[in-house]
């Protein structure tokens, strides 16, 4: 089969680009890629167009870590999709329109889910978490936040849910989305004591929800910390 030519957009010198088109062979993961090839008349030019794949809306939140002063966790027990019947973070949507940042939504999101002020300067970024194709429906970009002092907060109902807190042994027990329970409470406990003060480090991660099993890469990460 001739390799196919982006006609529409010719380079400085005259020639054209030259894709191959190839997938995965079949196995519990089929994606597509393009492949460049050289054109033999040519030197090498920008790639065209992707092969057709659904189109998904892209979402950016933030997940909001809150310990009390005996280092046990709030956890939303949500009744509301997405995560329906599940326990998760506090947290929300950008509100991107007003061109929220990250930690200004998850200042406000504290404030309005479990009903205390922290300061920006209280917030670290420790995990930053990309999910393509998020239960088929949506890819995610999360910024996981810890409060960095000990808050206190009076668990009860709430309009996403019931708020609770948990010691961090009972986590793996709870019902959990499965990319919490498979990567991102394990990477949080990693990097619990991997930051420079011996507080939590950082570690961002790519996860891919498509197909039948979960496929994840550490993109970046501090190193351990041969103390822990």
């Amino acid at each position: 089969m001739t390799d196919p030519l982006d006609l529409r957009n010719p380079a400085p010198n005259g020639s054209y680009t030259c894709l191959n088109i190839t997938k995965k062979a079949p196995s519990h993961r089929s994606e597509s890629f393009l492949h460049h090839t050289r054109n033999p008349l040519a030197l090498p030019l920008t790639m065209t167009q992707a092969a057709p794949e659904t189109i998904l809306p892209y979402k950016i939140a933030c997940l909001c870590d809150l310990r009390d002063k005996d280092g046990n966790v709030l956890l939303l027990h949500r009744i509301k999709e997405p995560n329906k019947g599940l326990c998760s973070p506090i947290g929300g949507k950008l509100e991107m329109q007003l061109g929220e940042s990250p930690a200004q939504c998850a200042k406000r999101e504290i404030k309005e889910e479990a009903g205390i002020d922290v300061e920006i300067d209280e917030l670290r970024l420790v995990g930053l978490i990309a999910e393509t194709a998020f239960e088929g429906k949506t890819h995610w970009l999360l910024f996981y936040y810890r409060v960095m002092k000990p808050v206190e907060v009076i668990d009860g109902h709430m309009d996403e849910g019931e708020l609770r807190w948990h010691h961090p042994d009972e986590i793996p027990s709870l019902p959990l989305p499965d990319t919490d329970r498979a990567i991102i409470w394990p990477m949080v406990h990693k990097h619990e004591h991997t930051g420079p003060d011996n507080g939590p480090g950082f570690f961002n991660i790519h996860i891919d929800c498509r197909g039948e099993e979960l496929t994840w890469s550490v993109e970046q990460e501090s190193p351990s910390n041969s103390k822990h």
